[in-house]
This record gives C-alpha cells, structure tokens and sequence, in this order.
C-alpha cells in the first residue's frame, strides 16, 4: 500500500457513498503534490539564494545577468528534480519523470533568461529608492541557525 493511499485511506468513505475508489484515484495524490512541493521549493529556494549571494561576492556586484541565471540554473535544477522526484515516483513511468525533469527545468531556466532585462529595471530602481546594495560578507547560510 502506498504512502498516499494510507494517508488518504485514514478517514473512511461516508455511508452511501459510491465514488471513493474515483475520489482516491484523482485527489488521493494530493498530499505527495503538496509534500513535494513543499519540500521542493524550501531547498530549491535556498539552493537559489546562496549561489546569488555568493556569486555577488565573486563578481564584485557586477554582471546581474550571470548571478540571476546562475543561482536559477542550480535553484530551479534542485527544486525540479526533488518536486518531480517526491511528488511522482512510482506514480510515473522512469521515462516520464526524466522528460518531466527535463522539460520543466529548460523552462524555468528559459524564462529567467527572458526576463532578465525586467530583473535590470526593478533592480536599478529599487537601488535608486533605496540608496542600498548590500553584499552577504557575514552571512551565515545555515537555514537551521537560530539567530
């Protein structure tokens, strides 16, 4: 028995009704989706936004387009593989996963590059309103340090 199943298979059927085996085929995989997503997105966005910070440091501040598309392509490469991974194995063919993998990854990385002259414009202006660039010198990347 899968892990879904139990998990929606916990609270029984109400008398009289006829469609639980319809209601578990479809919404039965939605606790595995929101694990999934849940879990994906925590370490895809930290993955993310370490490799900015730290790509900062390296470029002096300098080259935007490099750290935005670099912290993307690992960031976005963490959160796909995990989602896909957590949310569809053993659901999906092997095939399937690699295709699902592949294909929302190129995506997402696609769309950071497209948007990377939108990603100039808001940054230069919120460093104009804000009179600010701050660089993580000190920043401890432990997501479980208490502060």
């Amino acid at each position: 028995m899968s892990l879904v199943y139990w998990v929606v298979g916990l609270l029984p059927a109400a008398p009289g009704w006829m469609n639980q085996a319809a209601y578990q085929s479809i919404l039965g995989v939605v606790p595995r989706i929101v694990f999934a997503s849940v879990i994906a997105y925590w370490a895809g966005e930290f993955a993310n936004s370490y490799v900015l910070a730290k790509m900062k440091l390296w470029s002096d501040g300098k080259r935007l387009w490099m750290r935005t598309i670099g912290s993307t392509v690992v960031g976005e490469g963490v959160d796909t593989v995990l989602f896909v991974l957590i949310g569809f194995w053993g659901i999906l063919p092997t095939n399937i996963l690699i295709a699902a993998i592949i294909s929302g990854y190129l995506f997402k990385v696609l769309y950071e590059i497209l948007a990377t002259p939108i990603t100039y414009f808001i940054v230069r202006k919120l460093k104009v309103a804000e009179n600010c660039d701050h660089f993580d010198y000190n920043t401890k990347f432990n997501p479980f340090l208490m502060k």
